[in-house]
């Protein structure tokens, strides 16, 4: 998604709520972080709980936040509707945890990998797409949300977001087979 792109919008459940969430009620009053993200990927793991605290630190400042998984939940159950309102609740995510079952919305945003950072002003205009910092799973790096950290302080000061966006590193999202998702197979 190249950088001023409109936000794609989107009607998800959530699984937790069984409810439909829209882009429009997840929208920050400053900006809004999209971010897929899954229950099984080690790199989503990884930042789990200094991305919650990114949230909870953030959200209160205007900052909406929405997770959602794209994930082929057949071939990767611990993705499954089920298990993601379980990891919601059991972790106290402040924010949506929505199932992409047709993969139309990671489609619509480029989502390549989990995790991946979308963020946008208040305009939804996309501001920053990159990861949330340098660590990795086994790298002794410490977890910091660095980059989406600085995308965000820069973005709420009044400031142009003109940092490096590195692209994020994790696990490929887990596409049906086209056959699943063409309604024919």
């Amino acid at each position: 998604m190249p950088l001023g792109t409109s936000a794609p919008d989107f009607t998800l459940p959530d699984p937790l709520s069984q409810e439909p969430v829209i882009l429009s009620s997840v929208q920050g009053a400053k900006a809004t972080l999209v971010m897929f993200i899954c229950n099984h990927c080690p790199f989503v793991k990884h930042v789990e709980d200094a991305l919650l605290d990114l949230a909870r630190e953030y959200m209160p400042k205007g900052l909406g936040v929405v997770a959602i998984s794209a994930n082929d939940a057949q071939s990767y159950p611990e993705d499954s509707p089920r298990k993601l309102a379980q990891k919601a609740r059991d972790k106290n995510y402040p924010f949506h945890y929505l199932y992409d079952e047709t993969q139309q919305v990671a489609k619509a945003y480029g989502a390549a990998c989990t995790p991946d950072f979308f963020l946008f002003d208040e305009q939804l205009h996309c501001i920053y797409r990159g990861r949330f910092d340098d660590s990795r799973p086994g790298s002794n790096i410490p977890v910091s949300g660095k980059d989406l950290r600085q995308a965000l302080e820069r973005h709420l000061d009044g400031r142009l977001v003109d940092i490096a966006q590195v692209p994020s590193i994790g696990c490929s999202i887990k596409w049906k087979a086209e056959s699943d998702s063409s309604g024919h197979g």
